[in-house]
């Protein structure tokens, strides 16, 4: 068992938080956006969670949120029947994408020129960036609303999920290649270039596919229903959270169980690796982001990790000072979590 995770809140949501996404790495770091009932979704850096503004204009929920790779531009799906595309270095929106119904997934094309949009109208839209006002492609098919539209196999292929199924299709024909149907709602799905394996979440499964053909790589099951999973970059772990506000992390080969604790004081809505594989985003119904890190007790962003001499050892306990992090939430969160400390905790700094 590892030393105990000490999270950084990101506060500043004032209603649950139910899609977040990381950009790509860019000279400046990486980025991270979340998407929340209280239709301001925020940008943050990425590696310690700073607040770095916040996009104005929804007038309902916002239920997905993307950044494109060089998180130069954000994207957004909302219950106003609208799908906006945004500056993210200036904040500006630049398009308002006109819906029929509710908004829940958004998705750029490796080259930021094409939207992918998918909502409770059944129906995948793909919207030329360079002529928003022009008509957008229309794919119809799903029974009922979509809950994720991602683009795959270099943007030449679609996976979108509606209540009970996962399908696959060909960006040049508009036509469906193979569906999946699953034995409860899809909860979340995560598509994953490298090895094109896509990530599907179901009740208190979580399933791994081939992104080309959707045929099951594996799955494991969890103790709760779970609500989102990601899959570290280099496939050496998973984390998955739901419903029992726990945080679980798998062996992604063996399936073991490495860790599992409480994160949050609210049902967990979304989970996501960093780029870099460094740390994961969660968030919660109960209004917050938290990071976390993938190896407790490395030195990487606002983590500082500092090992006591050998003779101090037994008196070491962890001693986190975290900005923006409430001091009584960090003490609920390690009683809740104790079982995963050891006696003699090397100092922790941030």
């Amino acid at each position: 068992m590892a030393m105990r995770q000490t999270p950084l809140t990101c506060s500043g949501h004032t209603r649950p938080v139910v899609d977040l996404a990381f950009s790509g790495v860019t000279p400046y770091g990486y980025f991270l956006i979340s998407a929340c009932k209280d239709g301001k979704p925020m940008l943050r850096q990425g590696d310690t969670g700073d607040w770095i503004g916040t996009f104005l204009g929804h007038k309902g929920a916002v239920w997905g949120a993307t950044l494109n790779t060089d998180a130069t531009k954000a994207a957004t799906a909302a219950a106003d029947f609208t799908a906006k595309v945004w500056d993210a270095v200036s904040g500006d929106e630049l398009i308002t994408l006109a819906h029929k119904h509710i908004v829940k997934s958004v998705d750029f094309t490796q080259d930021s020129n094409y939207l992918l949009t998918g909502g409770q109208d059944k129906l995948l839209r793909i919207y030329d960036l360079s002529k928003p006002e022009a008509e957008p492609d229309v794919v119809s098919g799903h029974t009922s609303g979509i809950k994720k539209a991602l683009w795959s196999s270099d943007d030449k292929q679609i996976l979108s999920a509606d209540d009970k199924t996962v399908r696959l299709w060909d960006r040049s024909t508009m036509t469906e290649v193979k569906a999946l149907n699953v034995a409860m709602s899809v909860s979340s799905m995560e598509y994953v270039p490298e090895g094109q394996i896509l990530v599907i979440t179901y009740g208190k499964t979580i399933a791994f596919h081939s992104a080309e053909t959707l045929e099951q790589i594996k799955s494991f099951e969890a103790p709760a229903t779970i609500n989102s999973a990601s899959l570290h970059p280099a496939k050496e772990c998973l984390v998955a959270g739901g419903e029992d506000f726990k945080l679980y992390k798998y062996d992604y080969n063996t399936g073991e169980e490495l860790e599992s604790y409480k994160g949050h004081f609210g049902p967990i809505h979304c989970v996501r690796f960093s780029p870099d594989g460094e740390l994961y985003a969660s968030g919660s119904e109960d209004g917050t982001l938290r990071l976390w890190q993938t190896t407790v007790g490395k030195t990487y962003g606002l983590w500082k990790c500092v090992v006591p001499e050998e003779e101090n050892a037994e008196a070491a306990k962890a001693r986190t000072t975290l900005p923006g992090t409430a001091e009584e939430e960090i003490e609920d969160l390690a009683s809740e979590n104790s079982d995963s400390v050891y006696s003699s905790t090397p100092e922790v700094k941030a």
